[in-house]
């Protein structure tokens, strides 16, 4: 939750004036538990929309990096709470783990990916084929020489939420004027 594409992520989701929550999955940082392979990492999801919900009973972006992007999505999509979904260095392959994501077909929400041309979890070609098989409405940036973790290209991808969070919700931007 204290890596430089969470922060700068949130930083613009912050600057339309959406509360946003960042949070560890379990036994990741000080947060307790053990990770469970991303089975209880979607419960964990779950349980942080729930809690958005019960406090705030607003719309709800989702934005999830890397792992957080895999779990998180398969809370998200189809949650009628949920009116968007931002999907940062989506991976593909990660140390022996192939990620699927079959789930995307169902998925109707407004949804943004956003990979680096370099990325070392998430081939351009690979991140295509997922985001091909997405259900509409979806959008894919590149972000050009970046990789997983967006380095040196960080505004690049800060770029690509803005202009996507401007389109989708144009009262927001309005209101943060």
């Amino acid at each position: 939750m204290h890596n430089k594409v969470v922060y700068h992520a949130m930083k613009t989701l912050s600057s339309f004036g959406f509360p946003v929550l960042r949070f560890n999955f379990r036994g990741a940082g000080l947060s307790e538990g053990e990770h469970d392979q991303g089975r209880g990492e979607v419960d964990d999801v779950r349980a942080a929309l729930n809690w958005l919900d019960a406090q705030l009973h607003l719309p709800i972006l989702f934005c999830g990096f890397s792992f957080g992007t895999v779990t998180g999505m398969r809370a998200a999509c189809g949650d009628q709470r949920v009116a968007g979904i931002i999907s940062l260095g989506t991976p593909v392959g990660v140390e022996g783990r192939a990620y699927t994501y079959q789930f995307l077909q169902g998925c109707t929400q407004p949804k943004l990916f956003v990979s680096g041309s370099r990325d070392q979890y998430g081939a351009e070609a690979s991140v295509r084929q997922v985001v091909e098989s997405a259900a509409e409405p979806k959008e894919l940036v590149i972000v050009q020489a970046g990789d997983h973790f967006f380095e040196g290209h960080l505004a690049e991808m800060q770029a690509a939420i803005h202009d996507w969070v401007t389109k989708l919700f144009p009262q927001r931007q309005a209101e943060a004027l």
